[in-house]
């Protein structure tokens, strides 16, 4: 352990009172975002105008500062976006923390300085995607939150084999989203607000139904079934150090500043008693900081996904707000006192929380609570507990009913008190050297200064040095005048002499020579700005990336199918579709599907695979390699470094293409026929993507049920078995059909892919019909329909339907209006609608 590095320390700030609370309370760095181009746009966040300060607050303490930059980047966007990669250039950003291939790819050629680091938001759960964002020009890859610390010693291992470093950057607490980073629709299919641009509208923590086969299953208290626990991954620090992780993150952009010092704090015990620079916490100390952070914001708190997947641990399902420390549950109230079989860990003071179950389980429990004003014991080990300050109603409340400590006044004020300490500066070691002879001047060189390349610094006296008639210029005099260095980052730490003896030379000369020499030293530290480094002008360089688009021979559109039964694919082989693509669960079925269908359509019969690769999952490739279909949709890189050299390859909306340069440089680097629209654009934005592509190299998806969430997280092992992963579920997913209602009354259907990952998916269908005319009118001449669980009957129609729109023989409106009349689940036009 003591030969291992150290990882960083990674904190968030959202403004500049957690930004000094980070450093303050031991980060090593911090990331926050500014007011566009990250994907936290609700936090207060800085100004772009603030990054030539923030750096410089940072740098002056000894901490690096790394910008998000992590959304997807859209088409009319990109003039901007280049913008910002100057400016965060100019002010000395340490990195950018990105999620869009497009904009690294653009980062290496405006700003190849700046260093990248690839987001969360890439999805990168293997040695492929760590190979991919170092193509890509990142310096640093942080890792899907849904790997474990088994996955990370894999994917370590694999680097190795292919003679890859790249550091490896790990969440180790706060908030855990249950889909995969980059790759939740939710919000964007449900509300236009995309969790890929820093809109997420946290569907995840409201309250859901489980139809199970048709019947609404009763889970008491469970009911928010998509909402994780937070993750505190403190007891797992030796473990992470071994693994070789090079950071640690802190997630909480929107939290307050007391809760970025409480949990940075915890955090720098742990790594400095792993150091041995303090000697190893004690067990009543380690529950003190465990309070500390259960207290500072909690859900309940877990090791996530690193020690292993536990669906059941993972997602209680009981709350989904801050709740703190569990205390215990009601055993009756006596009147004004609430009592209890134990005692509880509270005192006078503490807020507490009680639940009173709602009788719609769509609905949040009422919350009881208040102050505790009294605390007294009871026989038998229990007590009792009055609410206040005023009469507390306490009807509702039964046997049972939970309690947890929501507030604890002394260790807020501790927290309150952590986060406004004050920082000093770093003050940095400075290397001078005083020469000079009778009769010429005294010059003042710098020979080294931490943290800047030195070259010509200097200073001469305006006097020269003259025969000493009293006090000479000894070393003593000297350090004590050119030691004064308050009030700037600069600390003498040696100073060399090449100065004959018996000199003279008046204080007011050498205070001068200091000052002089301080004000050399801040413009070298100042950040040259991109404009003096004679960098490409950004217009030109985006022209280069997106060169002109040759007008398109206009050819007859072509429509290809995605199914996902047997039933479905059978139901097409007399109709007027160019491609089928075969989504399966069953790996069996691939080559059932493929000897049904090879042969009927011009456009081949194609395969599809899962959505996400772990380290450890090289295997789900095999099926759809032995069944020798026509060509494949790739989902991720791991299909793209495996299958792209086997056959025709086709990228899917997860790949998530939203400009022009992550077009280009994925059909370019992978060989790609063509590439799937993101479904994060809207009408215009696709627009936009159209009119700067290959009208060829573009599919577009016309009707589909949006895959809303997409999970690690697998809700048929949590509350349909008593098992905690795939080993002992007994596999409920083969043998139920499972919908999640919402509040509105939609009933979402679930499914489980091949690596046990769940997707739910839209109960409503939505269409882009209307928009026909203008993609057409724009060049596009390839089109999706993507099939969920239509009869063969139902996908006859539809696709019937639909060809009749491409063909010019109906309208849009007309396709519309049948599919909300005839469809089972409904229709709506879902994202493809103009955004204002």
């Amino acid at each position: 352990m003591a030969e291992a590095p150290l990882p960083e320390l990674l904190a968030p700030a959202g403004c500049w009172e957690s930004l000094k609370a980070a450093a303050v309370n031991g980060a090593d760095a911090v990331y926050f975002g500014v007011e566009t181009f990250n994907a936290r746009l609700r936090a207060e966040n800085f100004k772009a105008s603030d990054l030539p300060e923030v750096m410089d607050w940072l740098h002056r303490r000894g901490l690096k500062g790394f910008l998000t930059f992590n959304v997807l980047v859209f088409t009319d966007e990109l003039s901007r976006a280049a913008e910002l990669l100057l400016a965060a250039d100019a002010a000395g950003v340490d990195a950018l923390i990105v999620q869009d291939i497009g904009l690294a790819a653009l980062a290496q050629q405006l700003t190849p300085e700046l260093a990248i680091h690839g987001s969360t938001q890439m999805s990168i759960t293997s040695a492929a995607g760590v190979a991919m964002a170092q193509e890509l020009g990142c310096q640093r890859v942080v890792l899907a939150r849904e790997l474990s610390l088994k996955d990370l010693q894999r994917i370590q291992q694999q680097l190795v084999k292919r003679q890859l470093e790249m550091p490896l950057e790990v969440f180790v607490h706060g908030a855990l989203c249950v889909a995969y980073s980059g790759q939740c629709l939710t919000s964007e299919a449900l509300g236009q607000r995309s969790a890929n641009r820093g809109e997420c509208a946290q569907a995840c923590r409201l309250p859901y139904e489980l139809i199970v086969d048709g019947e609404e299953l009763d889970l008491g208290e469970q009911r928010y079934l998509l909402s994780p626990q937070d993750l505190a991954a403190w007891d797992l620090l030796p473990e992470l150090v071994d693994a070789g992780v090079a950071s640690l993150k802190i997630e909480g952009r929107l939290k307050d500043p007391t809760y970025v010092a409480a949990v940075t704090d915890a955090y720098r015990q742990g790594l400095d008693r792993l150091s041995g620079e303090r000697t190893p916490l004690e067990q009543s100390e380690q529950r003190e900081l465990r309070r500390n952070l259960e207290l500072s914001f909690s859900r309940g708190l877990s090791t996530g996904w690193l020690a292993g997947i536990d669906h059941r641990q993972l997602v209680h399902g009981r709350w989904s707000k801050k709740r703190g420390p569990w205390l215990g549950r009601l055993e009756r109230v006596d009147g004004d006192w609430l009592l209890f079989k134990g005692r509880l860990d509270c005192k006078a003071g503490d807020g507490l929380v009680l639940e009173v179950p709602h009788s719609d389980p769509l609905l949040p429990p009422k919350e009881v609570g208040g102050r505790v004003m009294a605390i007294e014991p009871r026989p038998k080990g229990g007590c009792a507990v009055r609410l206040g300050p005023k009469r507390v109603d306490l009807r509702g409340l039964r046997r049972g009913s939970p309690c947890w400590l929501t507030s604890d006044p002394q260790r807020e004020s501790r927290f309150q008190r952590m986060a406004e300490r004050s920082l000093e500066e770093q003050r940095r070691p400075l290397v001078l050297k005083a020469s000079g002879s009778c009769g010429t001047a005294l010059r003042l060189e710098v020979v080294r200064a931490a943290g800047l390349s030195i070259e010509g610094c200097f200073v001469l006296s305006e006097q020269p040095l003259a025969p000493a008639q009293g006090q000479a210029l000894n070393r003593e005099r000297l350090e004590q005048q050119l030691g004064r260095l308050g009030g700037t980052p600069w600390r003498l730490e040696q100073l060399e002499l090449e100065l004959e003896p018996d000199l003279f030379l008046p204080l007011a000369q050498l205070n001068q020579l200091r000052r002089q020499l301080v004000d050399q030293l801040a413009q070298q530290a100042t950040p040259v700005p991109p404009t003096i480094r004679e960098q490409r002008p950004a217009a030109d360089l985006l022209e280069a990336l997106i060169p002109p688009i040759a007008e398109a021979e206009r050819l007859e559109p072509q429509l290809s199918v995605l199914v996902r039964d047997l039933d479905q694919l059978d139901a097409l082989k007399d109709l007027p579709v160019d491609r089928v693509i075969v989504d399966l669960e069953h790996p069996a079925q691939l080559r059932e599907a493929v000897k049904r269908g090879k042969g009927y359509w011009p456009g081949g019969l194609w395969l599809a695979g899962q959505r996400i690769c772990r380290p450890d999952e090289s295997w789900s490739l095999e099926p759809l390699i032995r069944a020798e279909p026509d060509g494949y949709l790739v989902r991720n890189v791991d299909q793209l470094e495996r299958l792209t050299p086997l056959a025709p390859c086709q990228g899917d909306f997860s790949l998530n293409v939203a400009n022009p340069i992550t077009a280009r440089w994925l059909l370019e680097r992978w060989g790609l026929e063509r590439l799937t629209a993101s479904y994060d654009l809207a009408l215009d934005q696709l627009l936009a993507l159209v009119r700067t592509c290959p009208r060829e190299a573009l599919e577009l998806t016309l009707h589909q049920h949006m895959p809303l969430f997409h999970m690690e997280h697998c809700l048929f092992c949590a509350f349909l078995s008593e098992g905690h992963d795939h080993t002992d579920c007994g596999r409920p997913c083969e043998q139920h059909q499972v919908l999640l209602r919402d509040r509105s009354g939609a009933e979402h259907p679930l499914r489980a892919d091949l690596g046990c990952r769940n997707t739910l998916f839209n109960a409503r269908a939505q269409t882009a019909a209307e928009a026909i005319p203008q993609f057409l009118e724009a060049g596009v001449r390839h089109f999706r329909l993507e099939l969920l669980q239509e009869t063969a009957a139902d996908t006859q129609r539809r696709v019937a339907l639909y060809r009749q729109a491409l063909n010019g023989e109906i309208s849009g409106q007309m396709v519309w209006q049948s599919e909300q009349l005839e469809s089972r689940l409904g229709v709506t036009r879902g994202t493809l609608s103009e955004r204002h």
